[in-house]
């Protein structure tokens, strides 16, 4: 019983260790030096919807929300932070169950995360915003646009994806993930094994969001994504298809990490959209 436990231990890291080497969030986070998401004389916590949120705000101008993707924290914007904040009100976030952010709950939901951005704004008093989302960041911006749209400016998404399956997904990537999941389901459970679950299964079975709801997006939208992108280019074209006058870019020689592999190229871009260049 011992061994057989010692074995399942070693998988449990080398399944961990591989997640990390395979969410490009974690994968950067050994050579970040920066202090974002780790300002004890910035961060704040917001009580809100059941969690602690955990949030950083640099700069001053007008509103922009930063949301990280799976796994992430704060510290996944570490190139776009410093660039931004120059003028910009930089709202950046430790999603639900992520970073510093605290929830004990069992559950988890894209719909649920974009509420908590939505109450976050209100907790700071912001009526809107411009809003950055990499990966599940840029499902929860979609999801933001659709569900409180009044919050959102402009929102600029890279990385996401509607519907949890291979036509939108990397069939190897997105059976990675199910091993993964099954893995993880077959050890007995303790909180760090339930809250990885939790969050594997986030995107292994979420999001689930339609043409029609990509329709009532009414904000200038930006659609990014790498042409090596674990998500199909086929899919991140649909998404800016199906958004009434959105703006597509696909990145060539990029991964699913767009904003770190041509860092320099993707801020202009974006703070050209956000500074509504693009629209003269």
């Amino acid at each position: 019983m011992k061994n057989c436990g010692f074995r399942s231990h070693k998988l449990l890291i080398s399944l961990s260790l591989l997640l990390l080497q395979y969410a490009v969030f974690a994968q950067y986070s050994s050579f970040d030096t920066t202090h974002y998401g780790r300002n004890p004389e910035i961060g704040k916590y917001a009580d809100i919807r059941g969690i602690r949120m955990y949030y950083e705000i640099y700069g001053e101008g007008e509103p922009l929300l930063m949301i990280h993707g799976n796994g992430g924290s704060i510290s996944s914007f570490m190139y776009q932070i410093p660039f931004f904040s120059k003028n910009y009100q930089v709202i950046a976030v430790d999603s639900r169950a992520q970073g510093k952010s605290i929830d004990l709950n069992d559950s988890l939901s894209f719909e649920m995360m974009a509420d908590d951005f939505s109450t976050l704004l209100d907790e700071l008093h912001i009526d809107s915003c411009n809003v950055l989302g990499w990966s599940d960041g840029g499902i929860n911006g979609l999801l933001l646009a659709i569900r409180h749209p009044e919050k959102v400016r402009k929102l600029a998404i890279t990385g996401a994806n509607l519907w949890p399956d291979s036509s939108a997904i990397s069939g190897q990537d997105f059976l990675w993930g199910k091993n993964y999941y099954d893995t993880l389901s077959k050890m007995e459970p303790n909180p760090e094994i339930l809250h990885n679950k939790k969050l594997v299964g986030l995107d292994l079975f979420e999001p689930h969001i339609t043409k029609d709801q990509l329709r009532q997006i009414k904000c200038p939208t930006l659609v990014i994504g790498g042409d090596h992108d674990i998500i199909l280019v086929s899919h991140t074209v649909f998404i800016a298809q199906s958004i009434p006058g959105a703006y597509l870019w696909i990145l060539p020689n990029s991964s699913h990490a767009t904003l770190i592999d041509h860092k320099d190229r993707f801020n202009e871009v974006v703070d050209d959209f956000f500074d509504d260049r693009l629209d003269e």
